[in-house]
């Protein structure tokens, strides 16, 4: 058979099942998104520009035609949360990809400095230069071998890992998450698709770090928890 010949059975045969294929994936993602939503009393958004701009690390800020999809919205343990598959394009012709990843964030009453925690070096190689890649140490060993720290500022990293979020993040939800504190949320990313059968377990770990924010740190960026109740 001929170079052209095959290009002439990709295109009208394995092209468009191909793409068949990545439709129907689709669809049963954004059916699953609906279904967590209906059960949890969220409500589905499906696409939110405002999301790509809101946040500038790590996964964000990277790429060309970045999106969302599958947004969900609503209330956890008190707290305003989002839900959502974020996709961006690196490369061009046979070397052009698409990455996804799932974003769950809860908001946070006023914006704090960026704070991250990571347990794989790895990932966090692609946002040392955003932090300054330094590695702050707690004086708790088991926290400092389970996670690394960076911080755009080092004083609020201690004040805000105190021994007793240091000891709630060393529980079995938190194990393996890639969690930040990044402007008005904090948010974990993972790659790949939405897992709804982990957004309960990842909001719980997002949610204790909220609430376990001492006063005075909220104090010292406008936000008096005692007026608000939150």
């Amino acid at each position: 058979m001929t170079a052209e010949a095959v290009l002439v059975v990709f295109l009208l045969v394995v092209a468009p099942g191909v793409a068949l294929l990545a439709w129907q994936a689709e669809r049963r993602q954004v059916r699953r998104a609906r279904a967590f939503a209906r059960e949890v009393g969220w409500e589905y958004v499906g696409s939110d520009p405002t999301l790509v701009g809101r946040w500038r690390v790590h996964p964000f800020g990277r790429g060309r035609w970045p999106s969302t999809h599958e947004v969900i919205r609503g209330t956890f343990l008190g707290r305003t949360a989002t839900s959502f598959a974020y996709r961006f394009t690196t490369g061009g012709g046979k070397q052009r990809r698409t990455h996804s990843f799932h974003v769950v964030a809860v908001d946070l009453p006023a914006a704090l400095p960026t704070l991250q925690l990571s347990p794989d070096v790895a990932v966090l190689t692609a946002v040392d230069t955003a932090l300054g890649g330094q590695d702050i140490q707690f004086e708790s060993e088991e926290f400092n071998r389970r996670w690394k720290v960076e911080a755009v500022a080092e004083r609020f990293a201690h004040d805000v890992l105190h021994p007793r979020l240091m000891q709630r993040l060393l529980e079995p939800d938190a194990e393996g998450l890639f969690l930040r504190i990044e402007g008005d949320a904090v948010l974990v990313c993972t790659l790949g698709i939405p897992r709804y059968d982990e957004l309960t377990r990842r909001l719980h770990v997002l949610t204790a770090i909220a609430d376990a924010v001492p006063r005075y740190v909220w104090l010292d960026h406008g936000h008096d928890p005692a007026r608000t109740g939150g």
